[in-house]
């Protein structure tokens, strides 16, 4: 009989390395709290680990899209290209002594919460064992990509991928392409991708809203400066902080905000697109802001190339060498390019996570996702969630968001230890209370009455991702909550 693998414990069990699960290493390491990071790749990084395809990049300014108590000085650019962050990443892991603590290759597929002891135990992919009095889920939401199910695609004999799984040793240079998606990734790597085929052929569903990016080069003597004047890059920061507030005036479809939104996205494609029809095509039939706001100076003008088509017909099915579109017509292709974006509201799924009295997280999220503040579960004690349902932002920077609840989590375990609790679960009536609140203030924002469907809604049509207020508010509301939220048991 073969003997079970041997057995790891430590008080904390972090899933994931991405800016979550770093943040969270971060604040136990400081505070002195065994832990252990559960990583399933062999580095850290997670989304910015994942996605590297061409001119793959942040939409949030760099000194804004970083982790508060690590600045970094020296950011090369406006936003950040991936390279960039990975390596920011990677440099705070390493700084800071986290590394010994992550275990790689640690792929979960499955929790279980022990009522006998109050313990998690955590079965990964390669056998091994972890168990912990907490277990904290830092697994993100831009991690499994989506592929659209599309009749045919098994039979198609040329190369497929999804932008999250860019095949870098495959040459475009001269191949037909197709390019399926008109999102986030697929914005930033068409303009890298269509001077290189020999022709391009993107198919869009609905129109995105492209506001101009501005991104530039940081002078060295501005990087200087943040390093060395004490407050100025803080004061850099907090003006980026307030911009980005006030850009959520628009997401409440504050008439004003709304109106100048269009008009700069209107002007931008106007400027770079001067075919009328193309320029028709490209223009949006929903309010601003219903989809992701997405940024760039260069996709417009990438569209206009002469080798590049913009095809708005249904695609009907995948052929053997195209896809063939809902008019009868085939567009050859030697290579279908996937920028369908990622499982987000149904991103846990893949995962086995069971609580009290065998509770499963995939059966209890079947209806859509709930946490109380985003970051708790009834019916899962000891665990916390981040970047859970309804913390993403339309507006700002989610590493804040992730702060928020960081702190929240470290004040937790602070109760815990100083009164020696062996568990604590969030109560069913303030997690109902919440879900409903967040149901009603979603009911009229832009996401939910903009006039089109998004991944931020789940099957039901419910936002179960975005968070309906400001960070502000987030962050003070956190501040607030406490341990009354909770059903306790206490120490014997």
């Amino acid at each position: 009989m073969n003997a079970l693998p041997a057995t790891e414990e430590t008080e904390v069990l972090v899933v994931g390395s991405g800016f979550s699960g770093l943040i969270m290493a971060l604040s136990l390491k400081r505070r002195r709290i065994p832990f252990l990071v559960l990583e399933k790749a062999d580095g850290v990084g997670g989304t910015w680990r994942d996605n590297t395809y061409p001119g793959c990049a942040c939409d949030i300014p760099s000194h804004l899209y970083s982790i508060s108590s690590e600045p970094n000085p020296n950011w090369q650019r406006t936003f950040a290209p991936q390279p960039e962050i990975l390596r920011y990443l990677q440099g705070v892991a390493a700084k800071r002594g986290l590394m010994p603590s992550v275990r790689f290759g640690a792929e979960l597929t499955g929790a279980q919460w022990s009522e006998s002891d109050n313990k998690w135990t955590v079965r990964t992919t390669d056998g091994r064992r972890f168990r912990g009095r907490v277990l904290v889920l830092a697994v993100g939401a831009l991690h499994i990509p989506l592929l659209p199910r599309i009749p045919g695609l098994d039979a198609f004999e040329g190369r497929t991928f999804h932008s999250a799984r860019w095949d870098h040793g495959y040459d475009l240079a001269g191949k037909e392409v197709a390019v399926i998606g008109t999102g986030a990734s697929a914005i930033q790597f068409v303009p890298q991708i269509a001077d290189k085929v020999q022709h391009l052929t993107v198919f869009q569903r609905t129109p995105p809203w492209v506001l101009p990016k501005g991104d530039h080069a940081i002078p060295t003597e501005t990087q200087t400066r943040y390093g060395t004047i004490p407050g100025l890059r803080s004061l850099h920061r907090l003006r980026l902080f307030g911009l980005h507030e006030m850009r959520h005036m628009a997401m409440r479809r504050h008439p004003k905000a709304a109106a100048l939104g269009r008009s700069l996205a209107d002007r931008h494609r106007k400027r770079a697109i001067k075919d009328e029809a193309l320029r028709a095509a490209l223009t949006p039939r929903y309010e601003i802001g219903c989809k992701r706001i997405l940024q760039s100076d260069d996709y417009y003008p990438a569209l206009a190339r002469d080798n590049v088509r913009l095809e708005t017909t249904p695609i009907a099915r995948i052929a053997s060498d195209g896809v063939v579109t809902a008019d009868g017509v085939l567009h050859r292709a030697d290579a279908i390019l996937f920028g369908t974006g990622f499982h987000v509201t149904d991103g846990f799924d893949a995962m086995d996570i069971r609580g009290r009295d065998n509770r499963s997280l995939r059966e209890t999220w079947r209806g859509g996702m709930s946490a109380a503040y985003g970051t708790a579960v009834t019916g899962f004690p000891n665990m916390f969630v981040l970047l859970g349902p309804n913390t993403g932002l339309g507006h700002n920077s989610v590493v804040l968001m992730i702060e928020a609840q960081v702190r929240y989590v470290m004040r937790r375990l602070r109760q815990m230890r100083m009164r020696r609790l062996r568990s604590i679960e969030m109560s069913a009536t303030v997690q109902e209370r919440y879900q409903r609140e967040m149901d009603r203030r979603l009911a009229d924002t832009v996401w939910q009455a903009g006039g089109c469907s998004s991944w931020y809604q789940d099957e039901s049509g419910r936002n179960t991702t975005l968070w309906p207020g400001t960070v502000f508010e987030y962050q003070r509301r956190m501040s607030r909550a406490g341990l009354r939220d909770y059903i306790i048991k206490e120490a014997v």
